[in-house]
């Protein structure tokens, strides 16, 4: 079976684009646009608050238009498509086959179930990579969603995907309770089947999520990442994040949050101020880049961020971070990781 990989031109295109941002004396910019053309889903995971957030809305459907002009709008030369889940969307193929025609690196999201209808419509492409979630081997990731076999059946479409040339991810949320060996035997799997790499991500504690007991701590998060990400265990396994992302994971670095650079597009407009919260939805992305916003946002400043780990906010800080410390830089050169910045829905 051929090995998904990352192209070079990715991360190229990247520090190019951040090079060019900071030049232009830009402190705040987009990396990733995270575009969710719907919110309704074939299954109700426990620790999704989408569903139930967007509940009054769960009917509307984006326009392949206003999803382009809203990528097109934020200029982040990446785009995670997410929702909800937006393989069921009737034009999923349009948006993101015009996506890729307009060399954006897209990653869509998706749990698998509809995976192989949709790449009969979307060809492979080096800018395109299914990103399917995966919590764990079959008992304890049909438990997550709360149905059996879509375990077997996320496994039939990375096996599909792979084997018709596609780029394909995995993305695991680590909560309360996780099985440290279960966990490290899917990243065993995801990696001998030829995945590009398994991302990683605490789960955030939505307002909306019907579980809320689930959800850790910072301080859980980081005795429970020490444990996953222990250097002997994950050794010759395929591990997406940058390395300096799962340091922070690790308990080993502390960052500030970056959420402003992977502004949320939805039904209803931009998130503001982020991924995990909306306070309100607005029309104009520039608004989210505001130093005024970022003064009442993040770690010490908002309660409901203090526990927050999600890749959507720090794997970009360590991005940004990278940029004014020459080690760190080269840190990330060396694992070809500049291009992982938070590019798949927490």
């Amino acid at each position: 079976m051929k090995r998904a990989s990352r192209p070079m031109e990715l991360s190229v295109r990247l520090a190019f684009y951040i090079l060019k941002n900071r030049l232009k004396g830009r402190k705040r910019f987009p990396m990733v646009t995270m575009l969710e053309p719907l919110e309704m889903c074939n299954l109700a995971c426990v620790g999704c608050g989408r569903i139930h957030e967007y509940k009054p809305v769960m009917d509307k459907m984006m326009s392949v238009e206003e999803a382009i002009a809203a990528v097109e709008a934020s200029a982040a030369p990446i785009v995670s498509v997410a929702g909800g889940e937006p393989t069921i969307h009737p034009k999923i193929d349009q948006i993101l086959n015009e996506l890729v025609r307009r060399k954006y690196f897209v990653y869509c999201c998706t749990n698998g179930i509809l995976l192989e209808r949709v790449m009969k419509k979307v060809p492979p492409s080096k800018y395109l990579s299914w990103v399917v979630h995966m919590d764990g081997m079959e008992e304890r990731h049909d438990e997550a969603v709360a149905r059996k076999g879509v375990f077997r059946k996320a496994i039939s479409s990375i096996e599909a995907a792979l084997d018709n040339g596609y780029r394909v991810c995995t993305n695991t949320t680590i909560f309360r309770g996780c099985d440290v060996e279960d966990l490290h035997n899917l990243f065993q799997t995801m990696t001998k089947m030829g995945v590009e790499g398994c991302m990683v991500s605490p789960g955030y504690d939505y307002t909306d999520a019907p579980d809320h007991d689930i959800f850790l701590t910072r301080q859980e998060s980081q005795d429970a990442f020490k444990e996953i990400l222990d250097e002997e265990k994950i050794k010759g396994l395929r591990m997406y994040n940058n390395p300096l992302y799962l340091n922070f994971l690790r308990g080993r670095r502390d960052y500030q949050c970056t959420a402003w650079s992977n502004p949320t597009y939805t039904v209803m407009g931009w998130r503001k101020p982020c991924y995990p919260l909306a306070d309100e939805h607005i029309q104009n992305v520039d608004e989210l880049f505001e130093s005024s916003l970022w003064d009442k946002y993040g770690v010490g400043k908002d309660p409901r961020c203090a526990g927050c780990m999600m890749h959507c906010g720090f794997e970009s800080a360590t991005i940004f971070n990278a940029v004014s410390s020459p080690k760190d830089w080269v840190t990330l050169v060396k694992a070809g990781s500049i291009s992982k910045s938070g590019i798949t829905a927490g």
